[in-house]
Order: C-alpha cells, then structure tokens, then sequence
C-alpha cells in the first residue's frame, strides 16, 4: 500500500485513507495507518490547514483506532498524533485536545492510552526557548493547552479564569471518583510543564500546584501515583515565583511541626524536600537552614534511642519509621550533593546521623557475626534504585520479619559518600574529620551482612582512598610511558632555558626508564601528619578486613575488595609490604577462579562499585591488583610470592577472554620487571627460570594467529619490555642469546604487519633505548628494522609517523644500534628522512634534524649532500625556535665537527644571509662558524669586517647575532671585545642596538669574568643604554650555565643595579626576569629582598618584584625548593590581597607559573590560595563604566583582563589539584563563566570539556544550569550591524557548545532523549528536566550542525 502514496501527498491522499481506518481486519487498519503516517511526515506543513473537513475525519479517525482492541494499531494510532498536531490548523487543536482529555477506552484492557495520546501531543508542541520569543506556532499550542488541558487536569472549579471551554466532568486530578486519582494523568501533568512551563502564567502555576499537593496529601492517593507527584511538584518548582515557594515551603514547615503527622506524611514531606532541593537547588538551598533540621530529626540519636526502646518493649519492627529514616537520609544526601554550601552549618550532625546508622542493625547480633555477608544481596536487586521512588515502597521489596533496616544503613553509606565526593577536597579531608571520624566506622563496617549495604560502604571508603591519593606528583609507569610517546607534541616554548642548545629535549632515556620500571620503587616513607599519615595508620585494619572477605565473601564483595585494595596501593604508592602474607592466597585464588565469562552474580551498587560482578571480572581485578603490587613494592618483597603468582598470571595470559588474557600479559609484564636488574640480580637461576616462563608464554601469545588483536599487542609491548630489561649491562645472562634472536625476529616481523605494527614499534623502541653495546644487535636486523620504521615515515598514520621516527631516533642514537649501521642504510634513511625536512610539521622536524645529527657522525661525506644542504638553508629561512631550533644547531654543529662545514657555510651566506631571521641565521652561522673551526672558509675577522662595513641594518643585525654567538661557544678563548658590541648601542635604527644588546649578552655568558664588570660599569649611563643592557644581563643570567659560579661575587652590584633601574616603566618587564633569574643565584639572600619588596608603597615596585617572582620558578632544584617553600605561600597570598587591579593579575598569573613548575609546593595549600582566584573571578560592579564615544555610548568592564587571567589560572588549578579545593565553588564559577565575555566563555568550555571526565558525578548535578546557558547561548543572534568579529565570535561560541553538547549527550545518555529519560527516571525524576528540553530543541533546531559534529567527533576531530 505504501508504493502508492505519491511523491506530493495532498489532503485527498489523506481522505482516501480514512475509511480504510474502519475496516473489519486489523491487519489492513494498521497498513492504512501505517500509510497516514507516512503521509503526515513527509507533507508539507500545510497539508490539511486548508481542509478543515478532512482535518476533522482525520482527528476522528485517529480517536476511533486508539481504543482499538489491537495495540499496535493503538501503537501506531499513538505515533501518527505526532505528525498530526503539526499539520492541523490550530483551530482543532484544542478540539483533538478535548476530545482526548475525554477519551475512554471501551474496547481496550488498557486505560493509560488516552494520557500516553495526551503526552505524545504535548511533547510534539513546538516548545518555548529561553531568550527567544515564542513563535506563533508555539504560542498557538500554549494557547490550546491553557484553555482546554490545564482546566480538564485540575477541574472546572480549580481552572484559572473559570474554565470557560471546560465542560462538567471533573478534573483529571480531582479526587471525588472513587477510583482516586489516576497516575497517568500526572504524568500528563509533568509534561506539560516541562514543556510549557516558562509560558505558564502565574495562577496556572498556582492552580498546578494546589492540586498536585492535594493530591499528594489525600488519603485515598496511592504509593504508586504519590511519587509521580513528588515529580510533578519538583518540575514544576522550577516555575514557582518567589511568593508561592515562600508558601510552599511555610507548608511544609507547618505540616512538619504539626503534633498529628504520622510517619506515612514525615516520610513524604521528607521525600518532596529533598526531590525539590535536587530540582531547584540554587533556589531552595536558601530555605535548608529552616528544613534541614526537619530531616535531620529523623535521623537524630534520640529517635534511634526511642525506636530501640520500642523494639525492646514489643518486638515489633517499626518498618514505617525504617522508612522515615530511609527517607531521610536520601533526602540528606540530595542535600550534599545540590546545596553543598548550604549544608556546611550541619556537617557535624549528618556525620554523626549517618555514622549512627550505618551500624544500625537490630536484629543482628554483632558478637555472633562471621565475615562473609549472606546472599540476600542478590535478592535485594531488584529494590536497589537510587531515585526518590524508594520513598513510597509499600507492599513491595525486601521482606525478613520486616526488617528494612539494611535500607537504612546503604542511604547512610550513600549520605557518607556523598559527603566525601563533595566536602572531600581541600575541607574535610584536610582538617582530618574524615579520617579521625569517618574512616574507622567505614573500615569496621566491611562486616556488613548486606552485600548491597557493603558494596556502598566500600564505594565510599574507595573515594576517600583515591582522593587520598589524588593531586599527588607521581608519575605511574604508565603515565611515564605516555609521556615518552607524546614525543611528537605540539612545539616547545622559544623562550630558551639555560644552558643552550642540547638534545634534552628529545632525550627520551629517562622516560624509557621510568615505563619499564629500571628502578625498583623506593619503600614510601610515612609522612608525618595529613590524609597520607591517616592511609598508612588505617591501612593495617583495612587489608585484615579485605583479606577475611577474599576468603569468605561473595563475588560482589570480592572483587569490590580488590579494588579497594588496588586503591590503597595507588594512593600510597605501594605500602603493603608487611601484608602481603594475608593478601597473596586470595588474590592467586581470585586469578584462578573459574565458572565461565557470564558466571557470578550481579549487584545493584552504589557509584564507584560497577554494575556486576562475575568470575571473569574477578580474575581481572585480580589481576590488575597483582600487577599494582608489582609496579610499586620492592622486588624484595615480592620475590618469596612468585611461585605462587608467577603460574596463575601465566594461566590467565593464556586464557581464552581477551580481556583476561590482555590483563595477565600486563601483569606479567610487571613481574618482568620485577626479576630484572637493577630491581632483582641477574644471577639468581631461580628468577631466571621464572623469567623464560614469562618469555615463553609471552612469545606464544604474540605469535598466535588464533589471539585477539588486542592480547597480541599487548604481549608485544610485554615481549619489549622484557628484552629491553634483559638487554641491559646487568640483564645479559637471563637470556640465551637464541631467544634474544628469536625475540627480536618476532618484534620485526610483527612490525611488518599493518594490525600489529604500532605496538612494535613502541616494542622496538623500548628495546632500542636500554640495550648495552655489549649485548648488541645483528646488523641484519639493524638495517630491515631500521629501513621499516623509515617506510613509516611515508604513511598518512600521523601517529604511526611520530612513534616511527621516536623509534628510530633511539635506534640510531644508541651504541648498540649505531654500531651495527652500515653505509647503505644511511643513505637509505637519509633518503626517507630528508621529505620531512620541512617547516609544515614542526612536530616531526626536531626529531628529524637529531636522528640526522647522528647519521652525520662517521657518515659526513655521505649523508651532507646538496638536498640536505638546500632543505638546511630553507629552514634557516623559517622562524624558527625552542626545540626546534635547538635541534638545528645540533645538527649543524655535527657537521661542522665532522668536517663538512664549508659547503653548508657557503650556501647559508650566498642563499639565506639577510633573508632570513637575523637571530636564527645568526646563530646557525655562528655554531658552524666555531664547530667548523679551520674546515668552514671564513673566520671570526670576516664577520668584525663586514659588521664595521655593512651599510644596512639587516647586515648589521646578522653580523651582530653571529658575533654573539661565536663569542657564547668559544668561550674564555673569544677575541670578541664587549666594546665590539657596544658601540652600536647608539645606532639611529630600530633593530641594530636591541640585537647588539642580545649579543653582548649572550658573549658575554661565554665569558663572564671578562664582560660582566663592562656591563655593570656601562649600567650607570642614560636610560637608554640601560634598557639595552637590561637585555644582556637576561642572556648573560639565561645561558651562562655552568659559569653561574662566576656570577656570584658580583652578584650583590647586579641586583642593586637591577633594583634601581628596574623601576623605570620601560625596564620593569625585561627588569623583572633579570631579579628573578638572579635570585636563583644566592636563594637565601634575594628572595626573602623579593618578599620584603612585596609590601612597598609604590604600585609600579611590587608589580615588577610580582613579575620576577615568577621567573624564580624555572631552572631549580630541590636545593632552591627548600629555600622557597617556607616563604612562597605567603608571598602568593600578600601578592593576589594586592590593593592595585593590576598588580592582582600579575599575581595570578604568577601563581599559573608556580602551579605548573612547582606544583609540590603549591598544592598542599590550595585551600588557602583557590578561594582567592575564585574572589577574582567575580564580576565586581564597580569596574564597570558606561563611556561615551561620540553619538555611541560603549560599555566598558575594567575587570575583564582581571578575569581572564582568573579563570587562566582556574584552569591551571583544576589541572593540576582538582581534588584539593571546592569542587562546588569551581563549577559555580564556570557556570557564571558561560555567561560571561567570550574569551572567558571558551575558556570554560574547556574546563567543562575536562571536569566531565575529573568529575562526572557534580557534572550530571549541572547538566540543568548547563543547558539552560548552552541555549541561551545558541539563541544569540549577531546584530543586524554586526563586524565581521563579532559574527566570527557568535559562531564560534555556538560550535563550542554544540560540541560540548554531543559530548555531554555521549558521556550521560540517560539524561537526554526520551528513552533516556525513562532510563534515568524520565517522569520519575525532575532532575535533569531542563537538560531534556534542551537537547531535544537542538536535536529540532540544529539538527544538520549536531549531525556533522558527530560525524567529525566519530573520525577524531572533535574540537572544544
């Protein structure tokens, strides 16, 4: 039927199809409706507006087949109203709405129909926008609404302006049918304020309200249409004008305090207290003062007292109290996690409360208690929800003798960690509440009988243990790892640091080292005082607890054990050394079990604990347990357990799951590590034996073709680490030089494979990096290794392409691999790097130019051609700098050692001279210029001849900058004079003075005792030549290096020749790094000047010592550390209290500085600085000016680059100690950010881009006020007189927010779209409602843009 439905449908094709609606057989009444359908969606708008008749018979059609007696056609009746109620011309709108508010349903068995219809026409409406003025269609379906459904939900007497449409029936809601009310039509109710509820007028509102808390508190009500109220009265606060929730809250008050209220209404008021708090938190958080101590009641010690007493007297259960207490506490807990400020004056009594009841068990004996738990847990799953519907559970859930107190105890569990995840950081896990007060009743109740009770205890304990352990500095292997194959990120600064161009930079040695574990890690001293202290004091108890639970527990518990444990070795770095004994047996037990990938059983836990747990989930977090243990304790310490671990790893790795057999190898590759020196001694055969039974079940799983793709490649990155560790000086006899051949063939051909490739080569880089010249390599396998990771360089993989050159630069750079490199493979490399020599990825380019200054040394002749020669000079041309130009000198001061200087010296005077940057080329030059000593065809006099010759600038310049750096690198043997230098000084030009100023500088690092007292002498001239010589002390003080030792008996006359001529407005910034460079010389004498100059009376003197604080910060070490640390925290505080405006943003941005180069220092006092740049990032009304220009009047905000440089440093803040300061007072601040300018507003689009991943509990609480700005900001539109800036900015605003909304939508799914909603509550949760509406209106309005964001977001392209 659906082949004969034109193109262009018409209101006749719907005529046509009406009488078939009719038909006898069901079958053909659903292929007719099926075929309207169609035809509704695909037609135009405006389809029946001029067919009233048809418009009719279609609206009666559709009525008839929804009480059907088949239910899909009664499905399908439902889908078509959607179309429909866009195609109808609004005059029948209110009729369709009548007509279904009436509806009963004769024929079919079910009688939620008719408000589902309703639900679905509402929903269709078109909706308001917030900032948008409503369009005519949607004030056409308000107008509808408000006429005929408002008054049929709360009745003729109870509608606003009389009902005049309304007929006699009584409302939906009204409560004088003996049926009570009907559940459904509240859930019409939700919808229609969700939908419509910022069109709704105030005695609309008013009306809703009545009638929705009459509902709630007639006695006939049920439990089941009581918690869809709950709802309905939490969406529709969201409305409330500040006179109605100002009642509603008074009666709630009144209905508290009342003497007659049974624990049937406590337990509601309770309920819809903490269901509104979620829903408005911002506005009743104000009122929590007043209603807190309410909930706080319930749940108060004399209560418990009198509920005990009760017990004892008549050994009845008092389930309705256990309810009232559950009650409370979810209540509690919404509390927290809204209105976390607003909670402070109570956090004392909601510890207390929840401390008391999580022991709460009274029909439970604790001197009869064994570990272990029951198995009701599994029963008790299918009551385990979180939402505010556990409030009205009344025939249903969990029944032994009535007792419910397990509900109790799991809402305290829930309460505490609540109260950890957002009171934690930088507030009480600080001041040491919850380790003096919380942690021991955690720690004790791990005896829970409830596995669900238990499961939330050990989420709780879990997140005070990883907050513990967060905001730390260290760096796992892993993370080391990372950082090693981040070698191809983005560019280095080109501010130079001292010591000058070297190759530390691509030195990736040390994070090699640190990836496979070379050290073994050191036993973690007990801090003396803090969280850290309180872990290690209360670690004893917590593995005596696990361990009898590993034993005895259910597989919920077990693996939620392991994790916790896990948990206490990555907070501690270790620490279990004296329990291993207890843990060892279990833990292989838990490696071992069996029962199949779907046996165990599932739990419903709280956050943090997963959704299930079965046998294969066990082994794998027994597994990662295992290898935490081997990453962080001593090798000591581990051996005397390997025969029992060193087998079940094995077993696992050779599993036929992936994911336990991908998680064995990385266990195994830790116990690699392990039984290798320097961590373990090379000579033991026992350890030997065990390490060529890692290598031959490692090498199994890389050459099964039968494995999955991803154990193959992790038994590569296994089988490199290994050979890498037994490749070493100490590590040669672990492996028989058969099965070193045979490994490394294996690593080459798996690099020749597309699927297996990446891995490989990380493989061959590791190996490459820590093999000693004495075990070696073959130079067959150097050359096809070698070339293949060249063919890489070809491939469009940018990935591949920088993971392929990282390889191959510590192939060529190490003894071993350089000694086995041939002449023919030079050149072959040459040939496949020489293409990259190019300025269109700098990325890759610095690596380039430093395998190539390898593959010079010995091969000069064949590898300085006349390609590299030419791709040399253009890249001299480039503006080149940092990293990369450091690199470049390398390369170019290689050549000239070897000899090859004069050709490359010939082509950069005649080709490059003056074209290109006179500070690159100079510098260039200069190195060639001393490297190449005799060999390079001109000297030192040459250029002192052309500088006094040159006419124009840009000779000059060069000649400057290559005399200044010959003078750097030669050193004390320099016939430069400071003179030379000077005298251009005077120079008419722009150019010429500053770049003789740099030069004498950086001559003068070179020879310091020679050209320092000239410089400080010359300092007592004009002003003018002070500015200049400002810039030779910064050289002199950025790369003198070793000579720094020089500097120090004049260091005194340097700082008060700084002091002085500092102060001039001109010097201050370049005078700044000056006094902070130098105060790094003498720490115990400058910096405690720099603290005293911070309290000066001049605004000009304490900006600049704010400035040269900062440059104290790069280029020191734990020596200076030591001098800084009692002094910085008082200098930050002085410095952002500072009185002038700008001063203040030099202080933040000073603390970005410390925050990134010393964050051991800052972050233990976060607490006391944050809350200072959160002062900062307030708009402050009194900067803001309204100024005339002209006919036009501009607003100016003199606190904006204040801001900015406030939410910088948030930024920085959150990176690098998110878990120590106010997660609340954080994201209050980026939510105000996404209202601000724009500049700040990308700003907090990024920092919203990463809390969704640091912390996505506090950011699902967010997700309404996210989408109430994201739309208003989308609903912008640029000014008819807008620049084209202005439109750039728009659009680039609303793509920032559409991809944080896909992203958003992608992390919480539940919290958008229908189905979602229904998952996460949908009408069971107010929360959430305005996120909801949100993203449905950008899925309507900005459909084509949310499709090409995710089309990029799915290739990778996704941009904040």
């Amino acid at each position: 039927m659906a082949s004969s439905i034109p193109a262009n449908p018409t209101s006749q094709t719907v005529a046509a199809l009406l009488p078939k609606l009719n038909d006898a057989d069901s079958d053909f009444r659903f292929m007719s409706l099926n075929d309207l359908y169609t035809v509704l969606t695909t037609a135009n708008k405006g389809i029946l507006a001029q067919d009233p008749h048809t418009s009719a018979r279609t609206i009666e059609g559709i009525l008839k087949t929804l009480d059907d007696q088949n239910g899909e056609v009664q499905n399908l009746a439902i889908k078509c109203l959607g179309p429909l109620v866009l195609k109808l011309p609004p005059t029948h709108i209110p009729a369709l709405i009548d007509r279904l508010s009436k509806l009963s349903t004769e024929h079919s068995v079910d009688s939620s129909i008719p408000a589902t219809a309703l639900r679905t026409v509402v929903t269709t409406f078109p909706r308001p926008a917030p900032g948008v003025a409503p369009s005519k269609a949607t004030e056409d379906a308000y107008a509808a609404i408000s006429r005929v459904l408002i008054p049929r939900l709360v009745g003729v007497g109870a509608a606003p302006q009389g009902g005049k449409n309304a007929n006699e029936l009584p409302g939906l809601l009204q409560l004088e049918s003996n049926k009570g009310v009907d559940g459904d039509a509240v859930d019409v109710l939700i919808e229609v304020v969700r939908c419509f509820g910022p069109m709704l007028r105030d005695v609309e509102i008013h009306a809703l309200y009545t009638t929705v808390i009459g509902v709630l508190e007639h006695d006939r009500t049920s439990s089941v249409v009581k918690k869809r109220a709950v709802v309905a009265i939490s969406v529709l606060a969201s409305y409330f004008s500040d006179d109605v929730l100002s009642s509603f809250v008074s009666h709630l008050i009144e209905k508290l305090r009342s003497s007659h209220l049974t624990p049937v209404q406590r337990r509601l008021y309770i309920t819809i207290i903490g269901s509104v708090t979620r829903s408005i938190p911002q506005r009743f958080g104000v009122y929590l003062k007043t209603l807190a101590p309410f909930v706080l009641s319930a749940v108060s010690e004399d209560e418990l007292a009198e509920h005990m007493e009760r017990l004892a007297e008549d050994g009845e259960p008092d389930v309705q109290g256990e309810e009232v207490r559950e009650a409370a506490f979810i209540a509690l807990e919404g509390f927290l996690a809204s209105c976390s400020g607003e909670m402070r004056i109570f956090t004392a009594e909601c510890i207390n409360a929840a401390l008391i009841f999580l022991k709460h068990d009274p029909n439970f004996n604790d001197a009869d208690e064994e570990m272990g738990g029951t198995q009701n847990g599994e029963e008790d799953d299918e009551d385990d929800d979180l939402g505010e519907e556990e409030a009205f559970e009344a025939e249903e859930g969990f029944s032994d003798d009535e007792d419910i107190s397990w509900k109790v105890r799991r809402c305290a569990a829930k309460m505490i960690y609540t109260l950890i995840q957002t009171r934690a950081s930088g507030d009480l896990l600080e001041d040491g509440t919850l380790y003096d007060k919380v942690a021991p009743v955690l720690v004790e109740r791990f005896k829970e009988r409830e596995d669900s009770v238990r499961l939330e205890i050990f989420a709780a304990m879990s997140t005070l243990i990883r907050k513990t352990g967060e905001g730390g500095l260290r760096l796992s292997s892993n993370e080391a790892e990372e950082s090693h194959l981040a070698l191809m990120g983005p560019p280095q600064s080109r501010k130079r640091r001292r010591g000058g161009s070297d190759a530390s930079m691509f030195d990736t040695q040390a994070s090699i080292s640190m990836a496979t574990g070379v050290t073994s890690p050191p036993v973690q001293e007990s801090p003396f005082s803090g969280p850290q202290a309180s872990l290690a004091a209360l670690s004893p108890a917590i593995v005596r607890s696990l361990a009898k639970l590993l034993k005895a527990g259910s597989i919920a518990s077990k693996q939620a054990s392991l994790a916790l444990l896990r948990d206490v070795v990555a907070a501690q770095n270790g620490g279990l050394e004296d329990a291993l004994g207890q843990l060892i047996d279990p833990l292989v037990d838990a490696i071992k079990a069996t029962g199949g990938v779907g046996a165990g059983s599932t739990v419903g836990t709280g956050p943090g604990t997963g959704g299930s747990a079965t046998v294969t989930s066990l082994r794998i977090e027994a597994l990662n347990l295992a290898a935490a243990i081997a990453e962080t304790h001593s090798s000591d310490a581990i051996v005397p357990y390997l025969d029992k671990l060193v087998p079940s790893v094995l077993l696992a790795a050779r599993d036929k799951y992936y994911r336990v057999s991908s998680n064995g190898l990385a266990t195994a590759e830790q116990l690699a590590k392990v039984l290798t020196p320097p961590r373990s001694p090379a000579t033991d055969p026992k350890r030997q034996h065990y390490l060529n039974s890692l290598y031959d079940t490692i090498v199994d799983r890389v050459n099964a073709n039968d494995a999955d793709t991803e154990v193959r490649q992790c038994a590569i990155h296994a089988l490199g680490v290994l050979l890498a560790r037994a490749s070493g000086p100490d590590g040669s006899k672990l492996l028989s030089p058969e099965k070193r051949t045979a490994a490394l063939d294996v690593l080459y051909e798996r690099l020749r494979s597309e699927i297996t490739r990446m891995a490989a080569v990380k493989a061959i880089d590791t190996v490459a990096s820590l093999t000693s010249p004495r075990v070696g390599f073959h130079p067959a396998w150097t050359k096809n290794v070698s070339l293949e990771l060249g063919a890489q360089l070809r491939k469009a993989n940018r990935l591949l392409r920088g993971a392929s050159l990282g390889a191959l630069k510590n192939l060529v750079a190490s003894p071993a691999g350089k000694a086995t490199l041939d002449g023919k493979t030079v050149l072959g490399l040459v040939d496949v790097l020489s293409p990259l020599l190019t300025t269109s990825d700098l990325h890759l380019l610095g690596p380039t130019l430093v395998v190539l200054a390898h593959l010079v040394k010995g091969n000069a002749k064949k590898v300085v051609n006349e390609n590299m020669i030419a791709s040399l000079c253009a890249l001299v041309v480039a503006p080149l700098g940092g990293a990369v130009l450091d690199a470049l000198l390398i390369l170019t001061q290689t050549i000239g050692e070897e000899g090859m200087s004069k050709p490359l010296m010939e082509k950069l005077l005649k080709d490059v001279g003056v074209n290109g940057d006179p500070g690159v080329v100079g510098k260039v030059i200069g190195t060639l210029l001393v490297s190449g000593g005799n060999s390079v065809g001109v000297t030192i006099n040459d250029f002192i001849s052309e500088l006094s010759t040159a006419q124009d600038d840009q000779r000059k310049c060069l000649a400057l900058a290559v005399l200044g750096e010959s003078g750097l690198r030669m050193g004390t043997s320099s016939p430069l004079d400071p003179e030379l230098f000077m005298k251009y000084f005077q120079s008419k030009s722009d150019q010429v003075p500053l770049t003789a100023a740099v030069s004498l500088g950086r001559a003068g690092a070179g020879d310091i005792t020679k050209y320092l007292p000239v410089i400080l002498k010359a300092m007592d001239g004009p002003a003018s030549q002070q500015y200049l010589l400002l810039h030779s002390i910064k050289e002199i003080l950025q790369h003198a290096g070793d000579a720094m030792t020089d500097i120090a008996p004049q260091s005194r006359q340097i700082w008060d020749k700084l002091i002085l001529i500092s102060q001039a407005e001109d010097n201050r910034a370049v005078g700044a790094e000056c006094i902070g460079r130098l105060a790094i010389v003498d720490a115990k004498n400058y910096l405690p000047s720099l603290e005293n100059y911070l309290t000066d009376r001049e605004p000009g003197i304490r900006g600049m010592v704010i400035q040269a604080v900062r440059y104290t910060f790069v280029d020191t070490d734990d020596t200076y550390d030591e001098i800084l640390k009692p002094i910085l925290i008082g200098m930050l505080t002085t410095i952002l209290n500072d009185v002038d405006l700008e001063n203040r943003r030099l202080a933040l941005t000073t603390l970005n500085s410390a925050l990134h180069n010393k964050p051991g220092l800052i972050l233990p006092h976060l607490g006391q600085l944050a809350p200072l740049v959160i002062k900062e990032s307030v708009i402050n009304p009194d900067l803001l000016r309204e100024v005339q220009m002209g006919p036009f009047k501009h607003n100016v905000d003199g606190g904006l680059e204040l801001r900015k440089s406030a939410y910088e440093t948030l930024f920085a803040v959150m990176e690098t100690g998110y878990t120590r300061i106010n997660v609340v007072s954080l994201y209050d601040r980026v939510m105000a950010g996404l209202e601000d300018d724009h500049d700040i507003r990308v700003l907090c689009n990024l920092m919203l881009s990463k809390l969704i991943t640091l912390d996505p509990e506090e950011t699902f609480r967010r997700l309404d006020s996210i989408g109430e700005r994201f739309q208003k900001i989308l609903s912008q539109k640029p000014k008819d007189n807008a620049v084209k800036q202005e439109i750039e900015k728009q659009d680039e605003a609303a793509k920032g927010v559409l991809n944080l909304t896909v992203h958003l939508n992608r992390t919480f799914p539940v919290a958008g779209g229908t189905a979602g909603a229904q998952a996460s509550g949908g009408l069971g949760s107010a929360q959430g409602q305005v996120w909801r509406g949100y993203w449905e209106w950008v899925r309507k309005e900005m459909n084509v843009q949310l499709k090409a964001i995710e089309e990029g977001d799915a290739g990778g392209k996704m941009d904040i």
